[in-house]
């Protein structure tokens, strides 16, 4: 039997090279042996101020950058977290089962909150609404980043939590993080992820980046000192995160990499891995043009809540029956 597979990214901004090489593509291999379920999370946008009109331009286009990089809404649910209400409820029952100690103590919160005079209740029970997020699928599955692994242990905690009070009901969801392309670093400083939030946007390369832009923000890549092309992550940080971008985009491994460029310096490297960058996403740039004209993108991302609507509200159903709720009718 299939495994169910949960993930979403946050329509906040550009989606980067480090999104496509870190999740979507996963994102793409998963979806030929699991049933899929792959959100745009507008819930968890708003947890931080959003313009209206940039909120709803960057929704549609993370929605259409799925297509265009392989996600096929035939065998996997494309759609809005918003647009399934089931999460937004979950969410509000999974905060009763949470202890304010153990959101206090997420990471995420502690960076984001720092320096802040106020900050909203929404961004302190994040959490808990992503535990929502997971579990009204009951997914097997959970894609995720390093930054994001103490979330789901708390996921693991409120499904272990609710069927120990409730019987036996939620799936245990386990990480799906893959060994290679999990973390692509930023442009500016290989010790930080790469980033749509980052303020320089030479920081980062965006998906939807024009061919000479992609180009000059790898020119403009910092590296370590010396000139050699040499897969080093803790003495030259910066060459080894152009070289992990080259590999994930060039099909090329590691060594056949530092073998092609042994005894050349930077300059040459920086320039084809420019190119490379470009050959990889030209088709996709193109493919996601096609998808925001065909005026299909809506009619694509109702169908996909229809389906998830349907998965959702029959696990709404039963925690709401075990949890003494009186039934709707």
């Amino acid at each position: 039997m299939a495994k169910k597979v949960l993930s979403g990214i946050q329509p906040s901004g550009s989606l980067t090279l480090g999104n496509y090489i870190g999740a979507i593509k996963n994102f793409v291999k998963l979806q030929q042996e699991h049933e899929c379920f792959f959100m745009v999370v507008d819930l968890h946008a708003i947890t931080v101020a959003q313009d209206p009109a940039a909120l709803r331009e960057n929704s549609q286009s993370v929605a259409a950058l799925y297509l265009a990089a392989g996600i096929d809404p035939k065998i996997s649910n494309v759609y809005m977290q918003s647009h399934v209400p089931q999460h937004a409820e979950l969410g509000w029952i999974l905060t009763t089962l949470t202890a304010m100690g153990e959101l206090e103590r997420m990471t995420q919160f502690k960076d984001k909150s720092s320096g802040k005079d106020s900050v909203g209740a929404g961004l302190f029970v994040y959490p808990s609404l992503m535990a929502a997020d997971i579990l009204v699928y009951n997914a097997d599955l959970v894609p995720v980043g390093e930054d994001q692994k103490q979330h789901l242990e708390l996921t693991r905690d409120l499904a272990g939590r609710f069927n120990h009070r409730f019987g036996d009901f939620f799936t245990i969801p386990a990480p799906y993080i893959p060994e290679v392309g999990a973390r692509i670093m930023s442009l500016d400083d290989a010790s930080k992820k790469m980033s749509k939030s980052n303020p320089n946007a030479g920081s980062y390369i965006a998906l939807l980046d024009p061919p000479d832009v992609i180009r000059k923000k790898i020119s403009r890549a910092t590296t370590d000192s010396g000139r050699e092309v040499v897969y080093d992550p803790a003495n030259k940080p910066e060459i080894s995160n152009l070289m992990s971008i080259y590999a994930e985009c060039s099909g090329l491994s590691l060594q056949q990499i530092a073998d092609q460029y042994e005894g050349q310096m930077y300059g040459g490297f920086k320039k084809n891995l420019g190119e490379v960058l470009v050959a990889t996403l030209e088709p996709l740039q193109q493919r996601y043009h096609e998808i925001r004209s065909s005026g299909m993108l809506d009619d694509i991302l109702a169908q996909g809540a229809e389906r998830a609507r349907s998965v959702a509200s029959q696990t709404l159903t039963e925690v709401k029956e075990r949890m003494g709720f009186l039934p709707y009718r």
